[in-house]
């Protein structure tokens, strides 16, 4: 939110400097996100003074161009070659002087410099109106009133008074800053001054001769809506102090009745919006809501199909306004425009935000009507606009102000006691400041005891509802930085249970998600025709459908559906990871365990021209699997077959006796409940068991070692039912200082071997972190590796 800091101080009186501003604001919750100087018009016309041609001549080379000799104050006269018709002596004019910059209204600013044209030198430049920002018009330079004084910098001849741009990162809950107004009411209770409220006094009412009716259908949504009408408005560019004034806060100037809405918006913090009064058919203005479907053109000339739940302004015809977030198209003020209905209205909070994000449209008036605008303000800012429009466009108040008002919103009472304000500050600052910030803050003392306040606190505090919300406010006025800090602080050690499991899960989301992983979140409620045993499945009492009856027992079929989902949008190359909950039912007892689940299918990679596109296999999932628990150094499980009807062929990491992972194919069954016709790999961690694996893993940190690692490979024929991860485990457990690593190079069956038998090709790294290996070390590990292999496995080396 961007705020003035001239504008700030015709509310308040006040020496503060801009910057001393700033720390005010930021320390009673209007954080300033950033401070800078800013110009009503760009470059501010620095460097540009007013001059007085005292000769023009034709130029010699030229049929358009003039010489001419021109006094800015300076010991000497500039020659200057000026090109414009209109050129003359005794002329008063602005002059952009050499190592000056002018920027045009429309166009790149560029510098002043000394030049040569057609043989004549030229120290200058003699401006029109739209060359240095001041209007649009290029019919010839300004000619300014004979009583100009030369040599006065155009700054400030033209009054132009440098400003200060506060750029305010607003929270949700402070709906009631989001004006200039509102700003300056926390500045005013901080210095403990009084607020200035624009003078609506000369308000009158001119005649009734433009009365235009006022039906509200929907009151629910438009609790209270305020208007009136204006006749005989000339709809023309807006003077200069308003254009200025919008400017520096970054708002385009439109025409004068728009900008007039645009500052009371601003000024107040109250959303006005004027309609062309002789667009209202039936003369009558109709809140309410339109059927589902109807097509509404807003002013940006899109058409949009209204919800049956967005509050329109309409007449008795068809719409003209979607309620606080846009206008339409044929209602606005045009520059035909003769008579205008201004609208001032308090509107639902949550039906506007409803609306808006329906509709994808963000605005200065949705913006503040959604956190909760100030039903009290809406015939004050009637008032000061009307006021304002008749200053800038002419014409008279046409009707009494209509204001449907059903129901006033109550004030919030509160009720709080001394003890529960020094407690929750920390500290004792008075009974006498604490009232004396309260009535600052506009809220009132109905009642007083020794020990408490009844409050009352106005409705467009919509964040001050409770007595804790009353103290943050007395203490944000009072200032966080008065309140010291104590010598004595309590604390109290809170022991949790290593390791965190969100600790965990978001190291394993990093690493996934840097692979190539999206991670999904899926509904915990499924269809019982993902159950294997509708006997352990916890049931809804109440289900909502058919395809929510169940809490799921696995998270297989949510991850098939996401896949499903994406395959069916031409999206066939994923990898999907969640974290979740199963449930099941046993011994009449619920049980709830924490799984975690991978899904690859589709490409390995992207298609390329460099390289052939191969689909995901086993071993992707594998790798996937490996990966994780290297990151976790869980190493000391056993491989089991795990194939299911769930899986067509898998294996299964055991720990303990207790299933750590399961990892496979998704078998076609499964496949097929979920409508995927791709082929699926799927991972199935045991979360729970794995924080409980890595429980007393501790982090250890050594110097890569200096001496060399030794590899030496063993090829050697074992039973088809021997597997590599057993193999592994006896090496292993065999020699568990020196080796490092065992890996499978070459798996061979075939009818060259012996039936029933198969061969693996073993690959061992051997290191010694404190000393070179000799050979007869190497060979004296090797040998027991033969031997423990061949005992415990009845492997049978191959020479």
């Amino acid at each position: 939110m961007k705020i003035s800091y001239n504008w700030l101080k015709e509310f308040i009186d006040t020496d503060k400097t801009p910057q001393e501003i700033s720390v005010i604001l930021t320390g009673t919750g209007l954080e300033v996100e950033s401070l800078e100087k800013v110009q009503p018009i760009p470059g501010g016309l620095e460097g540009l003074v007013i001059g007085y041609i005292k000769e023009c001549v034709d130029h010699a080379n030229s049929d358009h161009l003039h010489v001419t000799k021109v006094d800015v104050g300076a010991p000497e006269d500039l020659q200057i070659v000026c090109g414009a018709a209109n050129v003359a002596a005794g002329q008063k004019v602005v002059v952009a002087v050499v190592g000056s910059t002018v920027y045009p209204t429309a166009g790149e600013p560029f510098a002043i410099k000394k030049s040569k044209i057609r043989g004549e030198e030229s120290h200058g430049m003699i401006c029109a109106e739209d060359e240095i920002g001041l209007g649009t018009s290029h019919e010839g330079i300004m000619v300014l009133p004979a009583d100009a004084p030369v040599g006065t910098p155009a700054k400030e001849y033209f009054k132009l008074n440098d400003d200060y741009m506060y750029e305010i990162g607003l929270t949700p809950n402070r709906a009631d800053a989001a004006s200039h107004l509102g700003t300056a009411r926390d500045i005013a209770a901080f210095l403990k001054i009084a607020i200035k409220k624009p003078d609506v006094s000369a308000f009158k009412v001119d005649n009734t001769g433009l009365t235009i009716p006022v039906v509200v259908e929907n009151e629910a949504a438009a609790p209270r809506y305020s208007g009136l009408t204006i006749s005989g408005v000339e709809v023309k560019e807006s003077p200069k102090w308003l254009k200025e004034r919008l400017a520096v806060i970054g708002i385009r100037s439109i025409n004068n009745i728009v900008d007039v809405t645009n500052y009371v918006l601003h000024e107040l913090g109250q959303p006005l919006h004027a309609f062309d009064a002789d667009e209202i058919t039936g003369g009558k203005v109709i809140v309410k809501n339109y059927a589902e479907g109807t097509v509404f053109k807003t002013l940006d000339e899109v058409d949009r199909k209204l919800s049956a739940d967005d509050l329109m302004i309409g007449n008795t015809a068809e719409p003209m306004c979607i309620a606080g977030v846009f206008g339409g198209a044929k209602s606005g003020v045009k520059e035909s425009t003769k008579n205008i209905f201004l609208e001032s209205a308090y509107f639902n909070a949550v039906s506007v935000r409803k609306t808006s994000k329906r509709h994808g449209l963000k605005t200065d008036a949705s913006f503040r009507f959604e956190r909760g605008t100030d039903p009290d303000m809406t015939v004050f800012a009637l008032k000061r606009a009307a006021l304002l429009i008749q200053e800038v466009a002419g014409g008279v108040v046409s009707s009494e102000i209509s204001d449907h008002y059903p129901a006033p919103v109550a004030p919030f009472n509160v009720e709080i006691t001394y003890h529960t304000i020094d407690k929750l500050i920390g500290k004792a600052i008075g009974n006498d400041t604490i009232k004396s910030i309260i009535t600052a803050l506009d809220i009132k003392i109905v009642n007083e005891t020794a020990d408490s306040l009844s409050l009352q606190v106005p409705p467009y505090r919509v964040d001050v509802t409770r007595d804790v919300d009353v103290v943050e406010e007395i203490l944000r006025i009072y200032g966080y930085n008065n309140i010291e800090i104590p010598t004595q602080i309590r604390a109290s050690l809170n022991n949790s249970i290593r390791p965190e499991k969100d600790t965990v899960q978001n190291q394993l989301s990093d690493l996934l998600s840097a692979n190539g992983f999206n991670e999904i979140l899926a509904n915990s409620l499924t269809k019982s025709a993902y159950s294997d045993n509708l006997d352990t499945a916890v049931k809804i009492l109440n289900p909502l459908s058919s395809d929510l009856d169940v809490m799921r027992q696995t998270l297989l079929y949510s991850g098939l559906e996401a896949i499903a989902y994406n395959q069916n949008r031409r999206a066939a190359d994923l990898k999907f990871y969640e974290f979740g909950k199963v449930y099941k039912l046993e011994n009449e007892k619920y049980i709830e365990t924490q799984r975690f689940s991978i899904f690859i299918t589709g490409a390995n990679t992207a298609e390329h021209w460099n390289q052939k596109v191969k689909p995901v296999t086993f071993y992707n999932i594998k790798a996937v699997v490996d990966g994780i628990l290297q990151r976790l150094n869980i190493s000391n499980f056993t491989v089991e077959d795990a194939t299911c009807k769930k899986m067509s062929f898998g294996i299964q990491y055991m720990l303990n006796g207790k299933q750590l992972v399961k990892f496979g194919a998704v078998a076609a069954a499964s496949l097929k409940k979920a409508d995927v016709d791709k082929e699926v790999f799927y991972a199935d961690f045991n979360f729970d068991l794995v924080l409980n694996a890595i429980r007393k893993n501790k982090i250890v940190f050594q110097e890569i070692s200096k001496f060399p690692a030794v590899r030496r490979d063993l090829s050697m024929l074992v039973d088809q039912s021997v597997s590599f991860g057993q193999l592994k485990q006896i090496a292993l457990r065999t020699e568990r200082k020196l080796l490092k690593a065992v890996d499978v190079f070459d798996v061979y069956q075939g009818d060259k071997l012996p039936a029933g038998k198969k061969s693996y090709a073993l690959s061992f790294i051997i290191q010694d972190i404190e000393k070179t290996l000799t050979d007869k070390a190497i060979d004296s590990i090797m040998q027991k590796l033969i031997y423990n292999l061949g005992k415990e496995a009845g492997a049978e080396i191959r020479k």
